[in-house]
C-alpha cells in the first residue's frame, strides 16, 4: 500500500518578502514532491499563497476582507498556473481543489470532496488545494489553511501531514524574536503550556501561526497521522522526512485513533449550541460510554435544529464532547431534567430516547 502524504506549503515560504511569487522555490518543493512520487508516495498539496501571489501581481496591501477577496481571485489562477508548469517538467498532472468550511460541515458533500481527492489520487494526478478565500471571510479573517491542511489529511486517511514554513519547527520561543530558543524535537500531547508558548506568533503576509499549527496538530493525531513542522525554504526536508528523519519538530499520532464518522464530527462541522450537563451524566459519557439522556440536561444555550452540531460541556463550560442532537434546542429546553420516559408526555411525541446517541457523540482528548 502507498504511502499517503498531505504537505501545506505557507505563505511565508511560497513569497518574497515584497510579496511576489517565489517561483524558484516552488520549483524546488515541486521538485522534491516529484522524488517522493517516484519514490511510490500518494502526495496532496495543500497551498496558501494566493492572497500573495494577487498582493505581487496587483501591488495592494489587501488590508480589507474585500481587498483580500479580490486579490485571492487574482493570485489562485497565477498560483496554479505555477504549479502546473512545474509539475508538467515531471510529466506529472495537477488539479485545483477550491474547498470552504461549508464543503466539509455538510456530510454529503465532506464525503463528495473524499472522493475526489481519492480518485485524482487513484489517476495519479496531484491534487493542489486551498481554501476558496474569495468566498469564505471567516477563513481570510483566521488563517485557518493549517487546519484546512490537517482536515484533508484526516479526510483521506494520510500516513503524514507535513507543514512547511519559514522556521525550522516549534521552538520554545518564537525564533524570529527571541536569540535563546529551544527546538523542540518530539511532541506526544499537545499542553497548555504548549499552546501559550504558540500564541501570538504569526506572519504579516500569511494568516496563520504557530498557534493554528497545534490546532492542526490536534486534529491530525487525533485521526492518526504523524505531524511534522519543517523550514520549507531549506533543501531536501521532505526527502529527510520521507526516509524517517526529523528535520523539524514531530508530533506522534494519537494512541487511540477517532473513526471516520466521528472525526468529521469533531472536526469538521460547525458547533451551533453547547449543552451543559450534570457530573452524573459526565461520568456516564466519559467512563461508561452512554448517550447523553436529557435527565443529565442542566442548560440549553444557543437556537439550533434537530441534526445540529453541539458541544457539550459540565458545569464549569469547559467541553469535553460534541455530538449530533436527536432534538431541537427548543425541544431539549422542555425536557432537560427529565427521564426518557416523560418525553412524549412533555412534547407530545417521543422520536428518541436520547438526546445525542452514542454513535453520534464524540469525547473529546484533553
Amino acid at each position: 500500500m502507498k504511502k499517503r502524504v498531505v504537505i501545506k506549503i505557507g505563505t511565508t515560504v511560497l513569497t518574497k518578502p515584497s510579496g511576489v511569487i517565489n517561483e524558484v522555490t516552488i520549483e524546488r518543493i515541486v521538485d522534491d514532491v516529484a522524488e517522493l512520487l517516484n519514490s511510490g508516495a500518494e502526495v496532496i498539496i495543500v497551498t496558501s499563497g494566493a492572497i500573495g501571489a494577487g498582493l505581487g501581481r496587483l501591488k495592494l496591501q489587501g488590508g480589507s476582507i474585500r481587498e483580500k477577496q479580490a486579490l485571492a481571485s487574482i493570485g489562485q489562477g497565477y498560483l496554479m498556473s505555477i504549479y502546473e508548469k512545474f509539475f508538467r517538467k515531471h510529466n506529472r498532472l495537477v488539479a485545483q481543489v477550491l474547498l470552504t468550511s461549508d464543503d466539509l460541515a455538510q456530510r454529503q458533500r465532506y464525503l463528495n470532496a473524499r472522493n475526489t481527492l481519492l480518485t485524482l489520487l487513484s489517476l495519479g494526478v496531484v491534487p493542489v488545494v486551498n481554501e476558496n478565500d474569495t468566498v469564505a471571510v471567516e477563513e481570510i479573517k483566521f488563517g485557518d489553511n493549517d487546519r484546512l491542511s490537517a482536515l484533508v489529511a484526516s479526510k483521506v486517511e494520510a500516513d503524514q501531514l507535513v507543514i512547511l514554513t519559514d522556521v525550522d519547527g516549534f521552538f520554545s520561543q518564537d525564533p524570529r524574536v527571541e536569540r535563546k530558543v529551544k527546538l523542540i524535537k518530539e511532541i506526544e500531547t499537545i499542553t497548555p503550556e504548549l499552546e501559550e508558548k504558540a500564541s501570538g506568533r504569526g506572519s504579516q503576509r500569511g494568516t496563520g501561526g504557530m498557534v493554528t499549527k497545534l490546532e492542526a496538530a490536534k486534529i491530525a493525531t487525533a485521526s492518526g497521522i504523524t505531524m511534522f513542522i519543517a523550514n520549507g525554504n531549506k533543501e531536501k526536508v521532505l526527502k529527510e522526512i520521507w526516509e524517517g528523519e526529523n528535520p523539524g519538530t514531530k508530533f506522534l499520532p494519537a494512541k487511540e485513533k477517532i473513526v471516520s464518522r466521528k472525526r468529521w464530527i469533531a472536526f469538521d462541522t460547525r458547533i451551533e449550541g453547547k449543552i451543559a450537563v450534570d457530573e452524573g451524566a459526565k461520568e456516564a459519557l466519559l467512563k461508561r460510554g452512554k448517550s447523553l439522556l436529557p435527565s443529565g440536561i442542566s442548560r440549553v444555550e444557543g437556537r439550533f435544529n434537530t441534526g445540529a452540531c453541539v458541544a457539550v460541556v459540565d458545569m464549569e463550560g469547559k467541553e469535553f464532547a460534541r455530538g449530533l442532537t436527536s432534538y431541537s434546542s427548543d425541544e431539549i429546553e422542555k425536557i432537560k431534567g427529565k427521564k426518557s420516559s416523560e418525553i412524549e408526555k412533555t412534547l407530545g411525541y417521543k422520536d428518541y430516547d436520547e438526546v445525542i446517541h452514542r454513535d453520534n457523540l464524540v469525547i473529546l482528548k484533553e
